[in-house]
């Protein structure tokens, strides 16, 4: 907090002086809302004496001696942070990258899910058709677990893919920035969190009505639902999708999101909530076969092209 603010919150217009070799100048009140605040600091000062008698009695209470103390300590001067300037320089890498390969369907889901797991498997299925069904670029946090199986579906129907890759996964790969087998143009190792959900969050995004794209999370953690939430929260605030829809699908397989189901219910109840609000944001599907029955009839797809059913039959849930 500025000295200044300092000033205008406790509701002083006084003026007056910090001595011990650092002076302190405090604005005069006028008729057209005061002067300027300015202070300084004499090289080699050791600190001003904050109960000097020259001091306004704001100064001399407990409060304010804090206030004055933590604004004249030193700040660290803004133009040397470098990071704003690399998150920026990064999501904009992000959305060439997206430029590049085309927006499509985003997947969000758990890195810690192995090959074997049930859940792995449907995803693979799932992102696979999708692909084939919607004809788009496939989008990923590239990571392992569901991410890389929704990867492998889409390679496996000859689709392009592309992702935000993050250093630090929950899974494997944590020591590398390189995925083990996608080509190095398809995929951007993101330094920051922030820059990555603005790749995956822009892929999803439909600028024509052309595009067919959508948001579809698997069974995850804590990293999934921050993802998951964060996207919600944009399409409900109308910050995406206002004027062409986005799906956004959560794929309940085994009943994994049912609890947080009923504690949305729970929020409505106390109304934090409002009554169907969050129903109206995403579909809720508890299988493969009602997730492309929905992208299908929100794409209007022709019925020539809705084979998926011969390929992915009975549901595994």
């Amino acid at each position: 907090m500025g000295f200044s603010s300092c000033l205008s919150m406790m509701g002083y217009v006084s003026y007056g002086f910090v001595r011990d070799n650092k002076s302190l100048h405090l604005r005069e009140p006028s008729s057209v809302g005061g002067g300027r605040l300015r202070w300084w600091r004499k090289r080699g000062s050791s600190g001003p004496n904050l109960v000097d008698s020259s001091m306004p009695f704001m100064l001399k209470s407990p409060v304010g001696r804090r206030l004055v103390a933590s604004a004249l300590e030193p700040q660290e001067e803004f133009s040397g942070r470098t990071s704003p300037n690399e998150v920026r320089k990064e999501i904009q890498r992000c959305y060439e990258l997206v430029h590049k390969l085309g927006r499509g369907v985003v997947y969000l889901g758990s890195s810690r899910v192995k090959s074997d797991h049930s859940h792995y498997q449907q995803a693979a299925e799932l992102a696979r058709e999708i692909a084939n069904l919607l004809d788009c670029t496939t989008w990923t946090g590239v990571g392992p677990g569901l991410m890389d199986a929704a990867i492998k579906g889409a390679l496996e129907a000859k689709k392009p893919v592309g992702g935000f890759k993050i250093a630090r996964e929950s899974g494997e790969w944590t020591t590398s920035n390189f995925h083990p087998y996608l080509p190095l143009e398809t995929y951007l190792t993101c330094r920051f969190f922030s820059a990555r959900k603005h790749g995956l969050v822009d892929a999803a995004v439909r600028n024509n009505p052309s595009d067919r794209t959508a948001v579809v999370a698997f069974p995850g953690g804590i990293g999934t639902l921050d993802e998951v939430f964060e996207i919600l929260a944009l399409i409900q605030l109308e910050r995406i999708g206002s004027k062409l829809p986005i799906p956004f699908l959560l794929i309940n397989y085994d009943s994994f999101y049912s609890k947080l189901l009923d504690f949305m219910g729970d929020c409505e109840k106390w109304g934090t909530v409002a009554r169907g609000e969050v129903a109206s944001l995403w579909k809720v599907c508890n299988g493969n076969l009602e997730a492309l029955e929905y992208l299908a009839e929100f794409y209007n797809i022709p019925q020539n092209k809705m084979d998926y059913d011969i390929r992915v039959g009975a549901e595994l849930s």
